[in-house]
């Protein structure tokens, strides 16, 4: 049996032998060679971008040159676990520390951890730095047998990232107590600020930097008016574009994901919920049912989905605002790591913007930090008002140009797919400051949002009558524009901290800027609120549609589809075996890969992307024979 030629290079001829793959992507060639000489790194790789092979090409190599044992700082036992069983199933012996492990398994662990076999090994940060662990990485030091230490999702250890976790701060005792051993750290997104935290943080400052481009082109970007049901809104878009395909729903607060995943339930969608809230057997039998089972809508908080790997995620529905783009980025970040067609859509209106900027100001935080998330969310609400490019917006915010040169449209987002009707909203801003203000005047009270726009549309209810608005000047000034009309207006004044909200009832006040605005030394343009969205309503040109089975990596003719879903009916049976995720056994780019080029041999299926040595042996035959059967 022989395999793909490899290369004297032996990163890469790890990266053809173990992997499957037949070149680097990107960086990622530089970045490895640079670890496998030692050397200090910190790489910004969006998710998906191949950034776990950063390390562990490394780590195989300096092993094979008897380095010892590389130790990944990871906070997740869910990652631990599958990428441990996808290092095994490629022949690298790799194993985790944490709490599922029996004492006699933790033992065996740390035995080959301490003889040097294993290869890598996978522990949570507290772990990493507590005293008896730390004595056993004293006594690997010693033997020179320590060889590297790969801290993945750095940007938990800076308070200006989007999740910061404290125990990541102890980290940097590693250069202080292992100071000849590499390290590298590695996250999907972080912004000027995160990264000089990281750099210092992690005693990194001799560390070379890498920053690949965080545009993901397979991602549609899309984010709509919320109405006044936006649970039907998502209904609209699963049904519409990804109808039996996997998706992520994030919600801001636990309540709301029970109540979401099961009005999805209710209407057909096999939707489980996932937040802090629920009981850790239920989380995790939730969390394998999504790993393991094709089609399934998980909705969540933000407590899912760091280190999630499934690569066929077809889209990212966010029915709350996040806190800020680099969470936006990394959540939206989850669907298409396979390099399909997939989608970021996201509703969000008026209360999302007064909620964050609420929970900002009532956060027990100093003031420099509340600034700082201040302008964060800012940026984020620039780019959901925006009537441009959304990935030029989303791209310049972590300062990086679009690749499309003078061209500042990537044809992939709603606002480019169909560009909006836009419409000066100068004078509509004025009426509405003016408004506020004479609540003011008229007995300093101060009023919400929604009694705000019955007293400029004229609106006659018993609240208006009760305090006289009806005599205002400023009465039904208004009356010619829609609620929604009025609500995108103070959305995006919010927005633009001309107004703000206080107190428990969220009522409204000026703020210094407005006098600017009500001079009409300001202009406001708004994009027009759109209709409800309709099917197919937003297309990709002659690609297919992103919810059509055969567009996700597939477009094989139906004979290479029906010997598509025999390998993946095959793969299922195996990873049942081996209690791993489908995925991890062979990628859907795979199995598609083998399905259209019908190998006939174990040279042939050797040669296909995704197959690496281990695996050749271990289900080549099997493979040719479903093939075959098919």
């Amino acid at each position: 049996m022989s395999l793909p030629p490899h290369s004297s290079s032996l990163p890469l001829s790890i990266l053809q032998e173990v992997f499957g793959y037949s070149a680097f992507r990107g960086a990622q060639a530089d970045i490895v060679d640079h670890v496998v000489a030692a050397g200090d790194a910190l790489v910004l790789m969006p998710t998906g971008g191949g950034k776990s092979l950063c390390y562990q090409i490394p780590a195989i190599a300096r092993h094979r040159a008897g380095h010892g044992v590389t130790v990944v700082v990871s906070p997740l036992i869910a990652l631990m676990h599958d990428q441990v069983g996808a290092l095994e199933e490629a022949g690298v012996h790799a194993a985790f520390l944490n709490s599922t492990l029996s004492n006699e398994q933790a033992s065996q662990v740390e035995r080959d951890m301490m003889s040097g076999r294993l290869v890598m090994l996978y522990a949570a940060p507290e772990r990493v730095t507590n005293l008896r662990f730390l004595a056993q990485l004293d006594s690997l030091y010693e033997r020179g047998l320590l060889s590297l230490f790969a801290i993945d999702e750095a940007h938990c250890v800076s308070q200006w990232g989007h999740d910061f976790r404290s125990e990541y701060l102890a980290l940097s005792l590693l250069h202080e107590r292992y100071p000849e051993v590499p390290r590298i750290a590695l996250t999907a997104t972080a912004d000027d600020l995160t990264r000089a935290d990281i750099i210092e943080r992690l005693r990194l400052e001799d560390a070379r930097v890498f920053i690949s481009s965080f545009d993901r082109p397979n991602i549609r970007y899309a984010i709509v008016e919320k109405d006044s049901k936006p649970r039907e809104q998502l209904l609209r878009f699963i049904q519409d574009e990804h109808s039996d395909e996997a998706g992520v729903v994030y919600c801001q607060s636990r309540k709301k994901v029970d109540e979401t995943a099961d009005w999805l339930a209710a209407e057909g969608i096999k939707a489980l919920p996932y937040h802090a809230g629920l009981d850790a057997a239920v989380r995790q039998r939730h969390q394998d049912r999504f790993l393991r089972e094709d089609s399934i809508v998980m909705v969540a908080t933000v407590a899912f989905g760091m280190g999630i790997d499934k690569p066929d995620v077809r889209f990212v529905a966010h029915l709350d605002l996040p806190k800020n783009i680099e969470s936006y980025y990394q959540e939206t970040g989850r669907a298409g790591r396979d390099g399909a067609p997939a989608d970021a859509w996201m509703t969000y209106g008026l209360a999302d913007v007064v909620n964050q900027r609420r929970m900002i100001d009532e956060s027990p935080a100093g003031e420099e930090f509340k600034k700082g998330q201040r302008g964060k969310l800012d940026a984020l609400l620039a780019l959901a008002e925006a009537t441009d490019c959304r990935r030029v917006r989303l791209l310049s915010y972590f300062g990086e140009a679009y690749a499309g040169g003078h061209r500042l449209s990537c044809g992939n987002c709603d606002n480019c797919l169909q560009p909006p009707a836009t419409w000066d909203a100068t004078e509509a801003a004025r009426k509405l400051l003016s408004c506020i203000y004479r609540f003011h005047q008229n007995g300093g009270q101060r009023f919400g949002a929604g009694h705000l726009i019955d007293v400029l549309r004229g609106k006659l209810t018993d609240k208006v009558t009760q305090y006289g608005h009806q005599t205002l000047s400023t009465w039904a000034i208004g009356a010619e524009l829609p609620e929604t009309q009025w609500r995108a207006v103070l959305r995006q004044l919010i927005a633009l901290g001309h107004v703000f909200t206080e107190g428990e009832y969220m009522t409204l006040a000026l703020a210094d800027s407005a006098r600017a605005v009500l001079k009409g030394e300001v202009q406001l343009l708004l994009r027009v609120p759109s209709a409800a969205p309709k099917k197919g309503r937003l297309t990709r040109g002659s690609k297919p549609s992103a919810g059509s089975r055969s567009a996700a990596p597939l477009d094989l003719d139906e004979a290479a589809q029906a010997r598509f879903e025999q390998l993946k009916a095959w793969r299922a049976e195996v990873a049942k075996e081996h209690s791993l995720p489908a995925y991890v056994i062979f990628q859907n780019v795979t199995l598609a890969e083998m399905a259209r080029q019908q190998p006939q041999s174990l040279d042939e299926l050797g040669q296909i992307s995704g197959v690496g040595a281990k695996k050749l042996e271990a289900y080549g035959r099997e493979i040719l024979r479903v093939l075959g059967e098919a």
